[in-house]
């Protein structure tokens, strides 16, 4: 998002009439849930399509391999080889699941390159032009259509990169308007309220991706979770879900003013005006521009813990359709309830404290995760739900010191600029879950790698220089 390029009585007027109408008497309640309930629409493309179901069940499970590889997996008791115990780990079957897996990592990385690509233009435009509600609004229509396409996905090796890269522009698509949509936080709020309005969108996204996933477990059972039917009705059903619960978004949360600048430039040219946004905040705002830089790598690896988590879970600690399910169920309640509850422990000692701490503990469970492989299901239940409690309050406090940070005069724009910086770093997690399981040879190895871009992120923000009016 662009920042003022300089200081007008006109872009002066604009910011007073902004704060005027983002103070709390003349923002409805309405309007506040309804922008909330975008984060409620989207989850179950992001729980269950991208996390917990559809990815980790069916698109990377052994319905993707050759028949004969497949079949090669099968034990004399009727069972699956477990690719985490040792005398299977190299088996052409195990083999051919890592391959899954580090595809659709690959897809990952494709659709984190076209985010750095897509999302400063389309998000600098749309904040000069007024438009955010329209690229929110045509996101929405955009996930729930590729949701729809994933019912033509048959469970066969030829439409692997097809479903992949359905997901994956999905992907690309809901991360641009989550540009937009996080921009318009500042709309919906102020400084005051803003850590409590943007709490209330995560904790409907947590609350969310729960009822989405009970929601699916019906049709998973009465089809039965082999048959690849389930997966396609369960793909409609998200693309339902989200298309309906946008609707108080549509209806009650107005478009944006247009920024009060210069006019709006070309495709080309809002590449050029974000480097010199960048160079203005690293002139006038370090600690800001440093935070922005640190986040965006760690926010990444955030966002990695859910993308390859339940991947993990299912082909490399052999979780089965139910313990997935169940593990989804629990990530979810986790990360709600201690996101809830970082609020109070952000005031009390500081949100950088709190991101480090969180940081901290995601990095440590990852290598726990990693070394305790042997132990199978149980390390995986344990560590991956700490993982999960860390994530939501690490979301949080960095909404938090943004906010502190930022002057009041220039939230809206700060808060877009973060929202397209953290996308502007979302192809490290899939590279260097790619990268790693490409080296070793193993699903497992993957975690590795996200847990080495939240130790640099984690760095990043020790070394960043915090204003005396801002607690550490």
């Amino acid at each position: 998002m662009s920042l003022p390029p300089e200081p007008t009585p006109a872009a002066d007027d604009a910011a007073v009439a902004a704060s005027a109408a983002a103070s709390p008497a003349s923002v409805p309640r309405k309007r506040v849930l309804s922008w909330a309930m975008w984060d409620w629409a989207m989850q179950p493309f992001n729980t269950v399509i991208l996390t917990f179901v559809w990815v980790a069940l069916y698109l990377t499970s052994r319905q993707f391999l050759d028949p004969a590889v497949r079949e090669s997996g099968l034990l004399a008791d009727g069972t699956y080889m477990n690719c985490n115990a040792s005398q299977y780990a190299g088996s052409e079957y195990c083999h051919g699941l890592t391959d899954l897996s580090e595809w659709w990592g690959w897809a990952n990385f494709a659709a984190g390159i076209l985010i750095v690509v897509l999302a400063p233009v389309l998000g600098q435009q749309a904040d000069a032009r007024g438009s955010k509600k329209k690229w929110v609004v045509g996101a929405t229509f955009a996930v729930a259509l590729m949701q729809f396409v994933l019912f033509f996905i048959e469970a066969d090796p030829k439409f692997f990169w097809f479903g992949a890269f359905a997901v994956a522009i999905g992907a690309v698509v809901a991360e641009i308007g989550n540009v937009s949509y996080y921009a318009m936080l500042a709309e919906v709020s102020t400084p005051q309220t803003v850590g409590r309005i943007s709490g209330l969108g995560w904790g409907l996204g947590y609350i969310g991706g729960v009822v989405a996933l009970i929601a699916c477990i019906p049709i998973l059972f009465a089809i039965g979770q082999s048959e690849p039917l389930a997966y396609k009705l369960v793909a409609v059903l998200c693309g339902v879900w989200t298309i309906v619960f946008a609707i108080p978004f549509f209806r009650n949360v107005p478009e944006s003013p247009a920024y009060g600048g210069p006019e709006p430039v070309g495709f080309f040219g809002s590449y050029v005006v974000l480097v010199q946004n960048l160079g203005k905040l690293f002139r006038t705002n370090r600690p800001t521009f440093w935070f922005l830089i640190a986040a965006a790598v760690y926010r990444d690896g955030l966002a990695g813990v859910f993308a390859f988590g339940a991947v993990l879970a299912a082909q490399g600690f052999g979780f089965s359709f139910l313990e997935v399910i169940a593990f989804g169920l629990a990530a979810n309640l986790v990360a709600g309830v201690s996101t809830i509850f970082a609020g109070r422990l952000d005031d009390a000692i500081g949100p950088r404290r709190l991101i480090v701490i969180a940081l901290s503990g995601l990095v440590a469970m990852a290598f726990v995760v990693f070394l305790l492989r042997d132990f199978g299901a149980v390390v995986f239940w344990v560590c991956g739900l700490l993982l999960c409690a860390f994530v939501g309050p690490a979301q949080a406090a960095s909404r938090g010191l943004l906010t502190r940070l930022t002057p009041a005069s220039t939230q809206g724009e700060i808060f877009g600029l973060y929202a397209t910086t953290g996308r502007v770093a979302s192809f490290l997690s899939p590279l260097a879950w790619s990268l790693f399981l490409a080296w070793f040879g193993g699903i497992v190895y993957g975690v590795l790698g996200i847990g080495l871009v939240l130790l640099v992120g984690l760095v990043m923000l020790l070394f960043v220089k915090l204003p005396p009016h801002v607690r550490g």
